[in-house]
């Protein structure tokens, strides 16, 4: 347990000094294993792991759903979800605010990356609510906090690593997803809400559009809405595993995009970029092996359990220990990096202790959302000041307070009633 401890301080010393985060998941993990079991054991090691964690099956589901997301970013489609959820709701008070979130819901459920939601929907909704008058405090935070939904509302690349990370069924985690996806968008639109009803100034309405703007803005928004359909309704209803819909959505992807009249240059770009994005993941994915190997070698979690064990916290309490623990890490890692670090300790301990991996995976994720928008770190604070370098990062700051508190509110819900996040599992794959 000692040697785990001091592999994880290592790898967080090496992540502060900016080693790319891969580099030091695998570096510890291959030292640390030769150290206690020998250099040629660690070197077939880290090649199995390699291997092993690269060739499976089911990992071709992240290029594809990550060409899926990109090539309908590329046709334009955030662009009119947005213009949909605008011309519905942005007569009301703070419905460009409430707009921007559901449009980042719909970008979301067909992107599965809260970077890229949050890049997208801050070019496409930002200046609108700029020309209508609304704070950049609120703006800014309102794309910031509804990008995180992009982790969460299936397909999501971060619940796909995670499944594969702990062997958890991906389709039961998309289905698992839903619920809390939609309490994290109500959520969100109560937060807009409630900041435009305090501060008036800060959230004008705007005018209210008549039936032939709402028939337009819904008309162009129903390809990618039948290809959500498609490519969940089909995990869902048995007719084809996680992995054959994301093949599925990626050629309805590229058929959209194909029918949308997307240059061939901008093809060509779209899969350059989708393949620069695989292989920082499957990067991190074999980083983290390498390291995972090693904690298993030192048996700490089976001494971290054992310790639970003998002490008088309950199982609720080492949940709430954990969940505090990835809070704070929120505070200065990435959420790929903090889940690939902790996974390989905490996942067999709260299986140990009788928790739910699917509840669990939901929880994880949503934790990690919070560190998406957390200072200092908070991924999707940056990505807006990159985009938006006329404001102040303390500005986007003092507008996510009150999505944060609805963030942190929702996971008290969700751990406490987990039958809110395994209802929909039950239901479309039965118990187990």
């Amino acid at each position: 347990m000692f040697e785990a401890s001091v592999g994880f301080a290592v790898v967080l010393g090496l992540i502060f000094m900016r080693v790319p985060i891969a580099i030091a998941l695998a570096v510890v993990g291959f030292v640390g294993y030769s150290m206690l079991n020998g250099t040629r054991p660690a070197f077939s090691v880290m090649g199995l792991s390699a291997v092993g964690s690269t060739m499976s099956y089911n990992l071709a589901v992240v290029p594809l759903f990550i060409l899926m997301g990109n090539l309908v970013a590329g046709a334009g489609i955030s662009r009119e979800l947005y213009r949909a959820a605008q011309v519905f709701v942005g007569h009301r008070r703070g419905g460009l605010g409430i707009a921007t979130i559901l449009s980042c819901g719909g970008f979301a459920a067909v992107c599965g990356s809260s970077v890229a939601t949050a890049v997208t929907m801050g070019r496409v909704a930002i200046p609108s609510m700029r020309s209508y008058g609304y704070a950049d405090s609120l703006s800014t935070a309102t794309v910031a906090a509804g990008g995180t939904l992009g982790i969460l509302i299936p397909p999501s690349i971060i619940m796909v690593i995670y499944g594969i990370t702990t062997e958890t069924h991906i389709g039961k985690l998309f289905a698992a997803g839903i619920i809390p996806g939609l309490i994290g968008v109500a959520g969100y639109g109560l937060a807009v809400n409630w900041v435009a009803r305090r501060h008036p100034d800060r959230a004008p309405r705007a005018e209210r559009a008549d039936r032939a703007e709402k028939t337009e803005a819904l008309s162009n928004v129903w390809a990618v809405c039948v290809l959500f359909i498609i490519v969940l309704g089909g995990i869902y209803g048995g007719f084809f595993t996680a992995t054959e819909a994301s093949g599925i959505g990626a050629c309805g992807a590229l058929a959209f995009a194909l029918l949308r009249r997307t240059p061939w240059r901008e093809l060509v770009e779209i899969t350059r970029v989708s393949a620069e994005t695989t292989a920082v993941l499957f990067a991190l994915i074999i980083g983290a092996s390498i390291f995972a190997e090693f904690v298993n070698l030192t048996g700490a979690h089976d001494g971290v359990l054992s310790v639970v064990r003998d002490s008088n916290l309950s199982p609720a309490m080492v949940m709430v220990v954990i969940c505090l623990i990835y809070i704070l890490l929120g505070c200065v890692l990435d959420s790929l990096a903090m889940m690939l670090l902790t996974l390989p300790m905490f996942f067999p301990i709260v299986v140990g202790l009788g928790f739910d991996p699917i509840w669990f995976g939901i929880l994880v994720v949503m934790l990690v959302e919070i560190g998406l928008i957390t200072p200092p770190i908070g991924m999707n604070l940056f990505v807006l000041k990159s985009i938006l370098p006329d404001v102040r990062l303390g500005t986007i700051i003092s507008g996510i307070v009150p999505f944060v508190v609805v963030d942190l509110m929702r996971i008290l819900l969700i751990a406490m009633i987990p039958a809110i996040t395994l209802f929909l599992p039950g239901l479309f794959f039965g118990p187990g």
